[in-house]
């Protein structure tokens, strides 16, 4: 995967190192982006009056290499426009191209642009890749960051897309870059975010641009951090969290100039100290570091800075684009939403160039699939760069619909839950939808609410004093936190609906499913004591039972002009979506005072929020942005179509006719009692036999050279419970970690129902694990940490089976008690359900009796055994080589890191010991003349030991017991059993023994 920056905020890498601190207050891991900026050369201290920097496409070349097999690496040094003051910026650049570009067989371009706090280096791998299918790529430091010179001008049309412009003349300028015409390089431009926004201003201001591909970025900057709703109404709502999270990437080269004495920043006086401003901007341009400290200090976004970053729009200059753009926008963004992908893509369609538009899960919040992106980028180059027919063009729109719970827990986009669903349109459709009409009417849960007002409708709603308590939706970079937050209390609480701070309103149960796909509208009246109203209005998802999903926790901020006591009527568009909701689900508007992520009002404010359209606020009609039919049509089940049931049922037969007719074999094929889950499509790749997982030449090898894992190959069939076992050290439990993707191994390969696993593979949401002990956040009770734990996989509640995992862990009533209060038995049982939820395919647990007495231990038995007797399979890691001997079918013993033996536990026991064969009275005698015949005759080492207990004592010979039975029933002997007179604890010793 390349890893790339690709938004503000440090980047696709900076989410993988994000981090959660305190009670929901996140941070986002920016040390890619504070690395790249401390230590940098910052320009000095701008003069009054801008200037328009000036472009050339000279450079200068530090080096060059040979990079990549294939491909060759340049460095270069590009001069650009001054900064206002008059200082000279040059941008740190990176050429690859192909070892056979020359001026004789030229090859077209593609210029990438990197994230908010990002540098080049995040494009290295994107670049060595295009090289090597044919391209020049050029990949550059944008102004401001890491060793680029200059101040951030956040994509300014004079600074930013002006030096893109020169990237292009030097392109012009390369002899082994394609060219269309004097001067015209045949060129593209990828990026994302930051890069994806320079990327389409940059084609539409630049006529040379041939084609974009530009992800999950904005329409209007003005809009994006400071939007509005409202329709009509001037001003917004200042997205307060989001830039407090941008700067922070920006102020690590200012604070580390202070600390060392060496200014880095604008504002450093002298290198002896470090003004406020400063380090609270870092490298952000002089004049938009005082709009938004002005923001910041008085929660509303100064005219003089909307519209500075109104001049870095897309949508307004892609009219006059010619250039083919390819839009890939997230679903699970709360930075930049859908809507700005379709204003973007109605803006360019205006030139009559080819517009392709892709939603996708994830986004700024998380998620987003790197790697997908420059697939998609590298088809839309292949289109309209190379001219080269595509073997599947890529279509107007598509749509990835997410497949996940109805039912609480993650919304739409975030990437949760099962593999999202395709869908295509033949035409970018319109933000609103069909704009299906379905009435409201007032419907605020119990303690959501305050008081209603004499007039009918109305909902009074209190906007605290200071702005605390505030409603959490989506927290930046980290998405949706409501719902999971809500399901871990239990259902009955929600962090996006607030007691006293939100007027709620819903829609009948719908008596058909729908797709949600753009943004819907509604009418509202809204009374304020003050002279205006600032609110938060979103759309959720209601399931039968009372639980509420709201997709992504996106929503949509309004701040209303008001006259004090008189009702306004607005016009109010709400968050752009995609989901599918089920018939018999309810729509839940939610209209809230405060927002976490957003600057709100510190004064105590009262609001009247009605609907309008019908008499005394009644009868208001929500305009539902529903996706057309050919979008709408589900192609495989639907959480909420009761397959699942239905195939359940069905499996209750079956198994009933298994249990009568079929052989055990026969039934370890395939679970007949079917979960939830069966009833879904196989995976890709998954093979149609009994191996659920394949271990082959494992290895796990640390830094300082120890190794932990050493070649360990094993096969694990359905049906069959597995012992792993293997003294301390023996690496058990890096195997079985190295199994749930929590390592990556150093070589060799895991594949769990014929798919390889790896961090996050889809596969692994059919293993269930307990390892190492279980994990539990203490104040909340049993239930509600299952609850959550099932809200994590984005999967529909029903599929996970609670009552019947449940019912294994015995806790009874103590399950709704808090977990700081339980035993370690109780949690050792807690952890077991868990792992139990939505019966997996596969079950592993690492020392599954830690903690229970004996009565439970022998239940656990049983609970096992009956748990691979549906067709699904158990792992299991144990030191009580006796409870492993009475539980487990089948073992793979490790030690040294190596596998010592693995087999059925009948056959380790068996293997060279000794044997008591049980015959039919009277048949004593008779059996050891047969017995000692054979074993003389066949001379491997066997003999007979004796008589006991009315059977011959026989050590079987390297031939085994199979031809001694055999010899006795040819003989008329009765043989009634064969008995190993030596236990697995004997066996697990002399191979761990062996040198």
């Amino acid at each position: 995967m390349t890893s790339r920056g690709v938004l503000p905020g440090g980047g696709l890498r900076s989410w993988r190192s994000r981090l959660v601190a305190g009670s929901a207050a996140a941070a986002l891991g920016l040390g890619g982006a504070l690395g790249a900026a401390v230590g940098a050369a910052a320009p000095a201290a701008a003069a009054a009056g801008a200037s328009s920097p000036s472009s050339s496409p000279s450079s200068s070349s530090s080096s060059s290499s040979s990079g990549a097999e294939g491909v060759r690496e340049e460095v270069l040094t590009v001069p650009v426009g001054a900064e206002q003051g008059g200082q000279q910026v040059s941008l740190d650049a990176t050429l690859y191209e192909p070892d056979g570009a020359s001026r004789a067989a030229p090859v077209p371009a593609v210029v990438l642009a990197h994230g908010f706090g990002g540098s080049k280096a995040d494009l290295a791998a994107q670049g060595r890749s295009l090289a090597r299918a044919g391209y020049a790529a050029l990949a550059y430091t944008a102004r401001g960051f890491g060793a680029s010179g200059g101040y951030v001008h956040l994509d300014d049309p004079d600074y930013e897309v002006a030096d893109a412009r020169a990237l292009v003349d030097l392109l012009a300028a390369r002899p082994e870059v394609q060219q269309d015409g004097p001067g015209d390089p045949r060129v593209g431009v990828a990026g994302a975010s930051y890069g994806g926004a320079v990327g389409l201003l940059l084609a539409g201001t630049d006529p040379r641009v041939d084609a974009v591909a530009s992800g999950i970025t904005w329409s209007d900057l003005s809009s994006a951090l400071d939007p509005q709703a409202a329709r009509g109404q001037a001003g917004g709502v200042f997205k307060a969290g989001w830039a407090s999270q941008l700067l922070t990437s920006l102020t690590g080269s200012a604070l580390e100039g202070a600390r060392t004495g060496s200014p880095s920043g604008a504002g450093a006086a002298g290198g002896s100290g470090l003004d406020a401003s400063t380090a609270a901007c870092g490298r952000l341009a002089p004049d938009l570091c005082r709009g938004y400290l002005q923001a910041a200090e008085t929660g509303a976004v100064p005219d003089a800075l909307r519209a500075q970053l109104a001049r870095s729009s897309p949508a307004a200059v892609l009219p006059d684009s010619r250039a083919a753009v390819l839009l890939v926008q997230g679903e699970g963004d709360s930075l930049f939403g859908l809507g700005d992908s379709l204003a973007n893509a109605e803006a360019a369609q205006r030139s009559g160039a080819p517009v392709a538009v892709a939603w996708v899960g994830g986004g700024h919040d998380g998620g987003f699939d790197g790697a997908a992106f420059d697939a998609r980028a590298r088809t839309w180059f292949d289109e309209h760069l190379r001219r080269e027919p595509a073997a599947a063009p890529t279509g107007p729109f598509t749509v990835a619909v997410p497949q996940q719970s109805l039912f609480g827990g993650r919304g739409g986009g975030d990437g949760g839950g099962a593999s999202p669903e395709e869908r295509s349109l033949d035409a970018v459709p319109p933000l609103a939808g069909t704009a299906q009409r379905l009435a409201l009417a007032p419907a605020p849960p119990q303690g959501a609410q305050g008081g209603q007002s004499g007039q009918s409708g109305q909902q009074l709603v209190l906007s605290p004093a200071g702005g605390r308590p505030a409603a959490m939706t989506a927290l930046p970079g980290l998405g949706d936190v409501a719902s999971l937050v809500g399901l871990a209390a239990g259902g009955g609480f929600s962090t996006a609906v607030l007691p006293g701070q939100a007027a709620v309103f819903e829609t009948a149960p719908l008596d058909a499913p729908l797709t949600l796909l753009g943004a819907s509208s509604v009418q509202l009246s809204v009374t304020s004591n003050t002279d205006d109203a600032v609110l938060f209005a979103s759309l959720a998802d209601v399931s039968p039972d009372g639980s509420a999903a709201l997709p992504s926790g996106l929503v949509a901020p309004l701040r209303v002009a008001t006259t004090p006591g008189r009702p306004t009527t607005v016009d109010v568009t709400l968050p752009a979506v995609v989901r599918d909701v089920a018939a018999g689900h309810r729509l839940r508007l939610v209209v809230a005072t405060t927002d976490s992520a957003y600057a709100v009002p510190a004064d105590p404010r009262v609001y009247g929020v009605a609907l309008a359209g019908g008499e005394g606020g009644s009868g208001g009609q929500l305009s539902v942005a529903a996706a057309p039919a050919s979008a709408s049509e589900r192609r495989g089940s639907s959480v909420d179509v009761p397959w699942a049931h239905v195939l359940a049922l069905a499996g209750v037969v079956l198994a009933v006719l298994a249990l009568a007719g079929v052989d055990a074999v026969r039934r370890r094929r395939r679970p007949a009692v079917g979960a939830a889950h069966d009833a879904a499509p196989r995976e890709p790749g998954e093979h149609r036999d009994d191996v659920v997982l394949r271990v082959e030449d494992l290895e796990k090898v640390y830094g300082d050279g120890f190794r932990a894992v050493d070649g360990v190959s094993f096969t694990v069939g359905r049906g069959q419970v597995v012992g792993l076992l293997g003294p301390n050290g023996a690496g058990k439990t890096t195997t079985l970690r190295m199994l749930m993707g929590l390592l990556r191994p150093t070589a060799g390969s895991l594949e769990v129902l014929g798919q390889r696993v790896r961090p996050g593979s889809p596969v692994l949401t059919r293993v269930g694990a307990l390892v190492e002990g279980p994990g539990f956040l203490p104040h909340l009770s049993g239930m509600a940490n299952l609850r959550l734990f099932w809200a994590s996989t984005g999967r529909p509640a029903q599929d996970a089976r609670f009552e019947e995992a449940l019912a294994v862990a015995g806790l009874g009533d103590a399950v709704h008690r808090r977990v700081r209060g339980y035993s370690q038995g109780m949690r050792q049982r807690l952890g077991i359900a868990q792992a139990m939820l939505g019966f997996p395919d596969l079950l592993v647990l690492d020392e599954p009796t830690n903690g229970l007495d004996p009565p439970q231990i022998t239940a656990m038995r049983q609970v096992l055994r009956d748990y691979a007797a549906t067709g699904r399979t158990v792992l299991v890691s144990s030191h009580l080589l006796s409870e492993v001997e009475a539980t487990c079918s089948h073992a793979v013993v490790m030690a040294r890191g190596k596998v010592l033996a693995a087999g059925s536990v009948a056959e380790l026991v068996a293997g060279s010991g000794e044997v008591l064969v049980n015959v039919g009275e009277g048949q004593v005698d008779r059996a050891v003349a047969v017995l000692r015949e054979v074993l003389e005759r066949d001379d491997d080492g066997g003999r007979v030991l004796g008589v006991r207990d009315g059977g011959v004592l026989v050590a079987p010979g390297a031939s085994g017991t199979g031809g001694l039975v055999a010899a006795l029933v040819a003989s008329g002997v009765q043989v009634d059993l064969v008995v190993p007179q030596r236990h697995l604890e004997e066996v697990f010793l002399e191979l761990v023994a062996a040198p």
